[in-house]
């Protein structure tokens, strides 16, 4: 146990810690002075969790890999591709799917999503499912951050809602899925690119911290080439009012009463 302890920390580099996500043994590797992830990646992956056995699926933008270490153990997934702009940052996610000895199902590619088919890394048309945790700040808007990944994760400075969109039906089989989490404000948008780029909206479920609040998070869900239903879900909410966690939210996070 001391050796095991000791070769994850010399896993680390400065800045880096290793968190466990409390989740049938899964740890990630985080640099404190980046983009951490928060409670929307958590949720997306079991948004999504349901997705068929033997899928292939892409994660746009995929960070730190959060969403696909989760889904390798959420679902019975058959690969995972993360698609990451960042150097250091899909680095990072690379030493994580080791730590986790998930080589076999979880791949990186250190890429802008733009020129996932120009540099001939990805086939059109093959995969089942695209997740996404995209930027939610248009570029000109919102508070800037100093860090440089910062930035890039939370401002679409390299790519756009529209890029992301786009390239995920580009992926897409007929009648795959995207799974999206956003903020609530750009929902006529992601609706909007969906059907320019014929994903049908299928799903919505709206996230709130709780019952006395605005929503602040929503989930999408859209099938390629799918014919018109829109179904709106319960909502989710992650605290109750003395500030603990709802249940739903400890089922996510697996916490125990």
């Amino acid at each position: 146990m001391i050796e095991k302890r000791q070769e994850m920390k010399e896993n680390l580099k400065e800045n880096e810690r290793i968190d466990d996500l409390q989740y049938k043994g899964l740890k990630i590797i985080q640099n404190t002075k980046g983009f951490c992830f928060g409670i929307d990646s958590v949720i997306l992956s079991d948004f999504a969790k349901n997705i068929k056995k033997g899928s292939k699926v892409v994660d746009l933008g995929t960070g730190t890999g959060i969403i696909g270490l989760l889904l390798c153990k959420k679902t019975e997934l058959k690969e995972i591709v993360g698609v990451e702009i960042q150097k250091e940052v899909a680095e990072m996610a690379n030493r994580s799917i080791k730590l986790n000895k998930l080589e076999d199902k979880f791949k990186i590619l250190n890429t802008d999503i733009n020129k996932i088919f120009e540099d001939k890394l990805l086939e059109k048309n093959k995969f089942d499912v695209v997740v996404m945790n995209p930027p939610y700040k248009e570029k000109g808007t919102g508070k800037i951050n100093e860090v440089d990944s910062k930035i890039i994760s939370r401002h679409e400075v390299k790519a756009t809602l529209s890029d992301f969109i786009k390239m995920a039906s580009n992926l897409l089989k007929d009648k795959g899925e995207i799974y999206i989490v956003h903020k609530p404000e750009r929902m006529p948008d992601i609706i909007q690119k969906m059907r320019e780029n014929k994903i049908e909206p299928k799903e919505i479920k709206t996230v709130y911290s709780n019952k006395k609040t605005e929503a602040s998070l929503i989930l999408i869900k859209g099938i390629k080439g799918a014919k018109k239903f829109f179904k709106i879900l319960e909502p989710l909410y992650i605290y109750e009012e003395n500030g603990e966690y709802t249940k739903e939210i400890k089922e996510i996070y697996n916490i125990g009463e």
